[in-house]
């Protein structure tokens, strides 16, 4: 049973009471026996110490002032040998601004049991056995050792609905940032937990990184984006975005970044950072927010990667043009050996550098003149502002129960997730220029003539390929990108001119 945060009392937005927080404190330390060595107050004492370089929410701060897009991979392995291997190997080698700790599957459904039986198999076959780092295994002081072999700020990568021991965990041992989200990581990780469940294990992680604030302690907390490896359009992806933010200030977060998977449209990404800035910071000052840091990260392609290392290669730089391009703080990255699993530290590293690279070709681009991006910037707001406002109205105005309600409703949906408690009917597809549109809204209620205006492109591109109308433009929307080279041009030659290709960028 995952439920770690248990309470009588109805769901709502309102920040958790430091009494009662506290006891929900001393019950779950107590469920693992590293959770007895988190001393809050030692663990300020740390932060304080640690040079501003190390610390995420500052430098997250000042690259965005900087105008810079800072680079992290993902990355986890099975024994403190090899993650501390991987760790300074992204560093060193991969030049990464901000270092992952990425944990494994048993950590993220707390089979803490299990992880010890995979820590000690790792250390049997001098291989990991994990697909991440048993963090809560280790405990703090043990992984204290990762962060003092590093000279940049770390970050927990969670992937999971129940934080709360891993949170604790990760920022007592000296972690500056955690990722995850009470929606978006409940709807793309889980089958049968609740959105409230999900929603009370965060506002526990959320109402934690308060405490550090109140103590002195500036520490980062991030929203994941989607992980569900499928096509996920803008509009759906910033209202998630902002419930998880709203959800995070009424706790006390005041860093709190937020990430956007890449659609691979260049015009469609930068509309979606710049309208993902501008609308939440429109919610969270309607909520009389008015001191909350959003950064955004721009994350590698999610869908499935191609087996050509070449075009895998294409992917990581053109996305760290698009990152760099749309204004992003910074960059989630991958490597060639996506499509194989887990990459190596070298292999992780050599993304890492693709990436900066592409950041630094990019430099002092900008499409905020262009027609088709204030076009595309128009459309977002015009999909996300009806659909938020609705949740908000669901719930009389508290935004916990507005999505609660909203999913069970439609109103709130996911493309493809896998969790029965969103109705997951709303499906997306490319059009004939790239553009991720609605294909069917389910419940949502976008607009009419918004939805015309998704329906007319993606019939443009059934009519172009003479293929239905329908549930196919989906499917292979989502598979594209992996295809073969033979398969993406099967005539051997580009279809169109070079003017014609870039056109819809020049506007």
């Amino acid at each position: 049973m995952h439920i770690t945060v248990k309470s009588n009392k109805p769901l709502t937005q309102n920040q958790i009471p430091a009494d009662e927080f506290e006891q929900m404190r001393r019950e779950n330390l107590a469920r693992w026996p590293t959770g007895g060595l988190v001393d809050i107050d030692e663990a300020v004492a740390l932060h304080k110490a640690m040079p501003a370089h190390k610390q995420l929410a500052q430098v997250l701060r000042n690259a965005l002032k900087e105008g810079r897009c800072l680079t992290q991979p993902r990355g986890g392995f099975g024994t403190l040998e090899l993650q501390l291997e991987l760790m300074t190997t992204l560093d060193k080698e991969g030049l990464a601004d901000i270092v992952p700790t990425t944990t494994d599957s048993y950590t993220r459904n707390e089979q803490w049991e299990k992880a010890q039986a995979g820590i000690e198999e790792s250390k049997t076959a001098c291989r990991s056995m994990l697909n991440g780092f048993p963090l809560v295994n280790y405990g703090p002081i043990e992984a204290r050792k990762l962060i003092e072999a590093i000279d940049k700020p770390a970050i927990v990568l969670s992937g999971t609905s129940f934080p709360c021991l891993t949170g604790e965990i990760g920022y007592a041992a000296g972690y500056t940032g955690y990722l995850g989200s009470g929606l978006a990581y409940t709807v793309s990780y889980t089958k049968d937990t609740s959105i409230e469940e999900g929603i009370r294990n965060y506002q526990y992680l959320d109402r934690l990184v308060a405490l550090y604030l109140e103590k002195g302690v500036e520490l980062h907390r991030r929203q994941p984006g989607f992980l569900t490896g499928t096509n996920i359009p803008p509009s759906i992806a910033i209202i998630t975005c902002i419930i998880d933010a709203l959800l995070a200030a009424h706790q006390g977060v005041r860093n709190y970044g937020l990430e956007l998977g890449q659609t691979l449209h260049l015009i469609q990404d930068a509309a979606a950072i710049h309208m993902c800035r501008e609308l939440v910071q429109e919610y969270l000052r309607q909520f009389g927010f008015t001191d909350v840091f959003t950064p955004i990260t721009s994350l590698h392609w999610m869908g499935a990667w191609p087996y050509d290392e070449a075009q895998a290669a294409a992917l990581i730089v053109y996305g760290g043009a698009i990152a760099a391009i749309s204004g992003a703080a910074s960059i989630t990255t991958k490597s060639t050996h996506e499509a194989f699993g887990i990459p190596t530290p070298q292999a992780n590293a050599e993304g890492l550098r693709m990436t900066r690279m592409a950041i630094y070709l990019a430099r002092g681009v900008k499409l905020n003149s262009l027609p088709e991006f204030r076009k595309e910037c128009d459309l977002i707001r015009r999909e996300v502002v009806p659909v938020v406002n609705k949740i908000l109205e669901l719930g009389d105005g508290d935004v916990a129960q507005g999505t609660i309600r909203a999913a069970a409703a439609g109103v709130l949906d996911i493309p493809w997730s896998p969790n029965k408690h969103v109705k997951s009917r709303v499906l997306p597809a490319r059009d004939a220029n790239g553009y991720l549109r609605i294909l069917n809204p389910g419940e949502m209620p976008f607009p009419r003539d918004v939805l015309e205006e998704h329906a007319e492109a993606l019939r443009r591109r059934a009519e172009r390929e003479n293929v239905p109308y329908g549930h196919d433009l989906a499917v292979s929307s989502v598979y594209e990108i992996s295809e073969p080279l033979s398969r993406l041009l099967p005539s051997g030659r580009l279809e169109a001119t070079p003017e014609a290709i870039l056109a819809p960028i020049l506007g």
